[in-house]
C-alpha cells in the first residue's frame, strides 16, 4: 500500500512536466558532432581521416562534450544538413594539392611552387598530404640523399604500396639498412613525424622546375636516333672522350635501324608497316638489304608480315635497284621515327636492355 502511495505521487509529477518547446538551438560545431554520430551509429564509413588534424581534433573534443540529444533536435539537424546538400551546385576540392590537380597546365609552375611552399607554411597543414601526393620519381633523391634515420621515417608515413615501390628502387645495401631503421622508428613522437614531413616538403618545394621533362640522355639519344650515321658517330666518340659514362647510357638509348631486331617486338611489325608510306618502306628495305650491318634489321621486317606482302615487297626492292647514300638514311629515320610515333600513343613498347 505504501508503494502504490509512493507511486502515486511521482506520477503526477510527472505528467505535470512540460513538453520540449521545440528542438534546441545548436552551433555549427555541435551540429557537425551531431551528424558525424548520427551517420557512425547507422554503420555508415566516414572518411574522417582525409580532414586536417585540427579539425579531427576539434571534432573529437566537440563529441566529448555533448551528452543527450533529443529526437526534435536530431530530426531539426538532419532535415537542415539534408537541406544544405541538397542546394549544393558545385564542389570544390579540398587542399592545395587537389585544387592544383583540377588548376594543372592553366597557371605557371613558379605559381604552383608558390602556393605550396605557402600551405607548406600553415601550422594547420598536413605535410605528409603533400609528401604523399608526389609521384616517387620527385621522392627517391630524397630517400637516397637523407640519413637512414629520416628515410625509415618517411617509408613509415608514406601508403605501403609507395613506400614498396621506393624501398624497390634504393640499391640493395640502401634498402636494408632504411629497412631495419623503420624497426627503430615506434618511439618518434608525432610532432617530430609532422617536423619531418615540413623539412622534406620545404626542401622538394625548394626545387626548381624542370624545363625538360626528359633526361639528357634521352634528349641527346633522340637527337643522334634521327642524325646521320657519320654524325652520330663522330659524336659518340667525341663524347667518350670527354665522359665515357655518359656516352655509354647515350649508346643504350640510341635507337637505329640496325636495333630492330632486338627492340621491336615482332608482333608490332605490321602495325610499323601500315602507317609508312610503301615507297620510304621499300627504299628502307633494299638499302638495308645491300648492307651487312643492317640486313639483319630487314629480314627481321621482312619475316614477321604477312608472306604475300613480303614477297611483293622483295620484287619492289629489286626492281628499286641501288639506293643513294642520302636517301637510305632518310628511308630507314622515317621507318625510326613510325615506331617513335606509335610508342609516343602507346601502341607499342620497345624492348629494353634489362628486358
Amino acid at each position: 500500500m505504501a508503494g502504490e502511495q509512493s507511486l502515486a505521487r511521482i506520477e503526477p509529477r510527472r505528467m505535470a512536466q512540460p513538453a520540449p518547446a521545440g528542438p534546441r538551438v545548436l552551433t555549427p560545431r555541435e551540429k557537425a558532432a551531431v551528424i558525424v554520430r548520427f551517420l557512425l551509429a547507422e554503420g555508415a564509413e566516414i572518411p574522417l581521416s582525409r580532414l586536417p588534424d585540427h579539425l579531427q581534433a576539434s571534432l573529437t573534443e566537440q563529441m566529448s562534450h555533448m551528452r543527450l540529444v533529443d529526437r526534435q533536435t536530431l530530426a531539426q539537424v538532419v532535415e537542415d544538413f539534408l537541406g544544405e546538400l541538397e542546394q549544393v551546385g558545385l564542389a570544390f576540392p579540398g587542399g592545395i594539392e587537389a585544387a592544383l590537380s583540377v588548376m594543372g597546365g592553366h597557371i605557371s609552375a613558379n605559381a604552383a611552387s608558390r602556393l605550396r611552399r605557402l600551405a607548406g607554411a600553415s601550422a594547420k597543414a598536413d605535410p605528409w598530404d603533400r609528401l604523399t601526393a608526389l609521384p616517387a620519381e620527385r621522392l627517391l633523391p630524397v630517400l637516397e640523399e637523407e640519413s637512414t634515420e629520416i628515410a625509415a621515417v618517411m617509408l613509415s608515413k608514406l601508403p605501403v604500396a609507395k613506400s614498396a615501390e621506393l624501398l624497390g628502387k634504393l640499391p640493395g645495401d640502401r634498402a636494408r639498412r632504411v629497412a631495419y631503421a623503420v624497426s627503430l622508428t615506434g618511439n618518434v613522437d608525432p610532432e617530430t613525424v609532422r617536423r619531418i614531413g615540413l623539412s622534406l616538403a620545404s626542401q622538394l618545394d625548394a626545387l626548381p622546375p624542370k624545363a625538360f621533362e626528359t633526361g639528357p640522355v634521352e634528349r641527346v639519344g633522340a637527337i643522334l636516333n634521327v642524325s646521320p650515321a657519320q654524325t652520330r658517330e663522330e659524336v659518340l666518340r667525341g663524347l667518350e672522350a670527354q665522359d665515357a659514362g655518359f656516352a655509354e647510357q647515350v649508346r643504350k638509348a640510341i635507337f637505329t635501324f640496325v636495333h630492330l631486331p632486338t627492340r621491336l617486338s615482332p608482333r608490332d611489325v605490321p602495325k610499323v608497316i601500315r602507317i609508312l608510306e610503301q615507297p620510304v618502306l621499300i627504299t628502307a628495305l633494299a638499302a638495308a638489304q645491300s648492307d651487312s650491318g643492317t640486313a639483319a634489321a630487314a629480314e627481321f621486317l621482312l619475316s614477321n608480315m604477312s608472306q604475300r606482302m613480303a614477297q611483293g615487297l622483295r620484287e619492289e626492292m629489286t626492281a628499286r635497284g641501288k639506293v643513294k647514300e642520302k636517301d637510305a638514311e632518310e628511308a630507314m629515320t622515317a621507318v625510326i621515327t613510325a615506331i617513335r610515333q606509335l610508342e609516343g600513343a602507346g601502341e607499342l613498347l620497345l624492348i629494353r636492355d634489362d628486358d
